[in-house]
């Protein structure tokens, strides 16, 4: 059987010229940063949460690109408000969206074994739950691009500081992974909202300042960070689902595939 361009091998990004393309790229604008992505790479990715900084990469890049691939994860688990935000993009940006779910037969196992709501019983099994509906959709998604954008942002978090604007991801398999709004802060990113006038998430209109999946995420405290509403009844746990941070989790248990 043929294998389709989407699945074909891509050759690894090379590290060295990854990383002098760091240090160039290193207070580029966002758009001169995609642009060059754009320019240096035939499949490029982006990988949109639907949050606030999916949003302005998304209208950014369908301005340079025309018709570029935007990847979602579709837990299975997503608040209404991310569907109705993600069918309002749909329509309004030049954009091929492509959804992808979890396996059905994971959950289907991870459920029967540990139950549906299983995130609360232990971070162990939170990790878990993030990998079957989002690590792995991703790995899966990515196979056959020779990058991939993301809204990370180095203001996020403690784990996130560090974020370079492009790397080498070997994670999946040696593609460039791309952070445009690294060096942006929160308000840069609602001050482009403004000005562009973008659509954004419902959800943050009541107080969310992070937004993944319904029951592993909540509205934010006058003094809490912006992922303080994510798992937060885990005391002192990594706030990251493990597509961002390699091995963020504890191991997951035995016998769940």
């Amino acid at each position: 059987m043929p294998t389709s361009a989407r699945d074909a091998p891509c050759p690894p990004a090379a590290s060295r010229d990854l990383a002098s393309a760091a240090r160039a790229l290193e207070g580029a604008d966002a758009e001169g940063i995609l642009r060059w992505a754009f320019d240096r790479f035939d499949r490029v990715a982006l990988v949109a949460s639907f949050q606030v900084e999916s949003i302005v990469l998304i209208d950014m890049a369908s301005r340079l690109r025309p018709g570029v691939e935007v990847v979602t994860l579709d837990t299975g688990r997503l608040p209404e408000e991310t569907h109705a935000l993600i069918d309002t993009v749909r329509r309004r940006f030049s954009i091929r969206l492509r959804v992808v779910a979890p396996e059905a037969g994971d959950v289907e196992a991870m459920a029967a074994a540990h139950g549906v709501n299983l995130f609360r019983r232990s971070t162990e099994l939170r990790h878990l739950c993030c990998e079957l509906r989002k690590v792995r959709p991703l790995s899966r998604a990515l196979r056959g691009y020779d990058a991939w954008v993301t809204g990370l942002r180095r203001e996020q978090s403690a784990t996130r500081q560090n974020t370079p604007v492009v790397a080498r991801d070997d994670v999946h398999g040696g593609i460039a992974k791309l952070a445009p709004l690294a060096a942006w802060s929160r308000d840069d990113v609602w001050a482009q909202v403004r000005s562009r006038d973008l659509p954004v998430h419902a959800l943050y209109a009541r107080g969310y300042t992070s937004i993944g999946c319904a029951p592993c995420t909540r509205a934010t405290r006058p003094g809490e960070g912006e992922r303080a509403g994510r798992w937060w009844w885990e005391d002192g746990a990594i706030k990251e689902c493990g597509v961002h941070v390699a091995g963020s989790g504890p191991p997951r248990p035995r016998g769940t595939g």
